[in-house]
């Protein structure tokens, strides 16, 4: 699995915001047999989607 952390990421109501796979996991919601910290086991991020 990729240990790539989610830099991107942003709160849920950020402007011009939108959900993503989350790539530490790859979108199963698991690592190492546990929750994924970066998306707490739903396997999606908020990342910025729009231009600053």
């Amino acid at each position: 699995m990729p240990q790539d952390r989610n830099t991107d990421e942003v709160p849920p109501e950020t402007s011009q915001s939108g959900e993503n796979t989350c790539r530490r996991c790859s979108g199963t919601g698991v690592v190492e047999d546990k929750p994924c910290p970066d998306c707490k086991g739903t396997g999606i991020v908020t990342v910025l989607v729009g231009d600053a």
